[in-house]
């Protein structure tokens, strides 16, 4: 009443009355933080040049694997970052140091070695225009943004070839809007890679020729190429509302040749006896994703616990020729596939959300 009075003789106004504005809560520098942990398991994956011969005379160049990741996402100010590292424990098809094949050693010895295991990690991250450059210019119809979009991957795997794969990407992101609240992002890229191959090591073979017919060092500085990579998700809104927990999602990524697999030009060879790199195809076209958590637990705990099942098919394997590169892809002395470059299986596993 005394405020009302105040204002209806004007003594006074509202600009005049002393208010404590709440304060504006600070933004968090992480405008979304998403971390998982999966467990999978791939009955028919493959490793270049690991394969077994059948007693029927048929060749085995299948390694089943089970693949113990971590993935992180998150969303900031100026756009994203992606990180996901994973642990592949292969079967005694694709064998650990000191077999170079299944049953065999170094030495030509029958051994029964434990299965390799490789660690792979990756990091992308992209920089958004419209948040670098405070605009919406770069959003319009089902373009959402474009992005400068940077990266790396690099592995290591106890097996005798002992790689060490490190390679940097570089270029740019267009993402798209799909239904649902779905995505589609495409990224053409420069694509550098370096890598080690024991098999190319000068003195395991006699001396050698550095650069001619052996490395120095083991080391292949491969040439600069393209590469474009792909992913989409989307849930599948247009299911009955008691049945919406399940989504699609997948990725496919295209990389262009890189130069002879071993980098020495004395052993290149033509035909199907050639080394040359080929275009690798890596892809896992569709997965189909169970929200189990959202379906027993409520969607307060959406995607806290997902079982999925996937295809995944990956064609020329590390740019190696699967019609050729003799000795890993084919049989040297017959040209037959080892069926270790190219990998065609359906797997499934379980992802935890923390």
């Amino acid at each position: 009443m005394s405020l009302a009075a105040l204002a209806s003789t004007g003594s006074a106004s509202a600009a005049d009355l002393p208010v404590k504005a709440k304060p504006i809560a600070d933004l968090p520098f992480f405008l979304v933080i998403d971390d998982r942990v999966t467990y999978s398991w791939m009955p028919k994956g493959t490793d270049p040049g690991e394969f077994s011969t059948r007693p029927d005379g048929s060749i085995n160049g299948k390694t089943a694997k089970s693949v113990y990741s971590f993935t992180h996402f998150d969303a900031w100010a100026y756009g994203t970052n992606f990180f996901t590292i994973s642990m592949f424990k292969s079967d005694h098809n694709d064998p650990a140091n000191p077999c170079t094949a299944p049953g065999v050693t170094i030495t030509g010895g029958p051994a029964n070695c434990a299965g390799a295991t490789e660690i792979y990690g990756l990091i992308r991250s992209t920089f958004g225009w419209n948040e670098i450059f405070n605009t919406h210019a770069f959003t319009m119809g089902p373009l959402h943004n474009i992005s400068f979009e940077v990266g790396a991957d690099a592995n290591t795997e106890n097996n005798f070839l002992t790689p060490a794969k490190r390679d940097f990407v570089a270029g740019l992101q267009f993402a798209f809007d799909l239904p649902y609240k779905g995505y589609f992002n495409v990224a053409p890229l420069a694509y550098k890679e370096i890598n080690h191959n024991a098999f190319n090591q000068c003195g395991l073979f006699g001396p050698g020729v550095p650069g001619v017919t052996c490395s120095v060092d083991g080391n292949t500085d491969f040439k600069t190429t393209w590469a474009v990579e792909t992913n989409y998700y989307m849930d599948l809104g247009f299911l009955p509302e008691n049945m919406q927990f399940f989504s699609i999602s997948g990725r496919a990524a295209w990389y262009g040749p890189k130069g002879d697999s071993n980098g020495l030009p004395a052993i290149s060879g033509v035909g199907r006896f050639s080394n040359a790199s080929k275009t690798e195809f890596n892809s896992e076209p569709i997965r189909l994703t169970f929200d189990a958590s959202k379906a027993f637990m409520g969607p307060k705990y959406s995607h806290f616990v997902d079982v999925w099942v996937a295809y995944r098919y990956w064609q020329n394997k590390f740019g190696l020729d699967h019609n050729a590169t003799p000795g890993v892809c084919t049989i040297a002395a017959t040209g037959a596939s080892t069926n270790s470059c190219t990998e065609s299986t359906v797997y499934t596993g379980i992802t935890l959300k923390f």
